[in-house]
């Protein structure tokens, strides 16, 4: 093990760890996928911004659209990219069933609106069907324990949050790792990767762990080479083939993206250890013709082996 990775894992072993909490409800919003079966979502819901309720697009003008799209597609678990606090409220208050992680911590910056603001990567899951063992949160920067930190060029600072969960009915653990890499550094994205590799690797071969996320890079990008050589498989990969599936992006144009053929996915759900996918879309639910988004939701039913 190298002296670098030592130090990033000794700094992490240190910090960023949670307490177990109690599961706080005996009801379930949503039905459990089929037995066996875990339910993710990936999904970038797009700051709310001002200038996009200028042209009809902000969060009030979305968020029912966007909170019904997800509900119905019954998820065990969702990775959101891109939540502001009005949008993380949002989100406890309709899931109330769920537990919502990763959203409260330092605010490092004096901003807490638009782009300025620093976006957060919370993850959703059932309190129903999943005890919470621990959780938190890393900062994807040579600093990665310092809230708002930036290394590579990156554009903005980036993090990623995860947690360890618990199958109430099986006993089985499950970690998810959920991020959003930069949108502009060719280089941050690679080392923004490797570091998620590099502190995944910290635990054995064949224990589960999902990472999902907007890599901001298409699927043949260099950024996957250490992902792919860390041993995670890519779940819509697995099912439909390592091809280019099309885009995600799409400028709240959806399937009429003008820009569609010039543009690829950039939203993943990866999986490590003892799962595997049974099911992968690319979800381009809309209601009434409007999107939830400026992506496309992906979702994976994984079931563990």
């Amino acid at each position: 093990m190298s002296a670098n990775r030592r130090k990033f894992l000794k700094g992490l072993s240190a910090a960023a760890l949670l307490p177990v909490l109690p599961a706080f409800s005996s009801e379930t919003e949503m039905a459990f996928s089929k037995t066996g079966s875990h339910r993710i979502l990936s999904c970038n819901i797009r700051v709310a911004l001002d200038e996009d309720e200028a042209k009809g697009l902000g969060w009030s003008a979305r968020k029912d659209i966007c909170l019904r799209i997800i509900k119905d597609r019954k998820p065990d678990i969702v990775g959101f990219q891109e939540v502001l606090k009005v949008q993380a409220d949002d989100l406890r208050k309709y899931f109330s069933s769920y537990q919502l992680f990763g959203f409260d911590g330092p605010e490092m910056d004096e901003h807490t609106t638009g782009y300025y603001g620093i976006a957060k990567n919370p993850i959703l899951f059932s309190k129903d069907r999943y005890e919470l063992l621990t959780g938190g949160t890393y900062w994807l920067s040579e600093m990665p324990l310092v809230a708002g930190s930036k290394s590579w060029d990156t554009a903005r600072a980036r993090h990623a949050n995860w947690v360890r969960l618990k199958e109430k009915k099986t006993g089985k653990e499950l970690r998810i790792v959920n991020l959003h890499l930069d949108h502009i550094s060719a280089e941050a994205k690679i080392q923004q990767a490797k570091m998620v590799v590099v502190e995944s690797a910290q635990y054995q071969p064949d224990y589960i762990q999902i990472l999902t996320g907007d890599f901001n890079s298409r699927f043949d990008s260099k950024v996957f080479e250490s992902v792919r050589n860390g041993g995670w498989k890519e779940s819509y990969e697995t099912i439909h083939g390592e091809k280019e599936a099309g885009h995600t992006g799409h400028e709240f144009q959806g399937v009429n993206y003008d820009k569609a053929n010039a543009k690829g996915r950039i939203d993943y759900i990866w999986y490590r250890g003892k799962i595997k996918p049974a099911d992968a879309a690319i979800v381009k639910d809309a209601v009434n013709g409007k999107y939830p988004s400026d992506h496309f939701f992906l979702q994976a039913d994984l079931i563990i082996d």
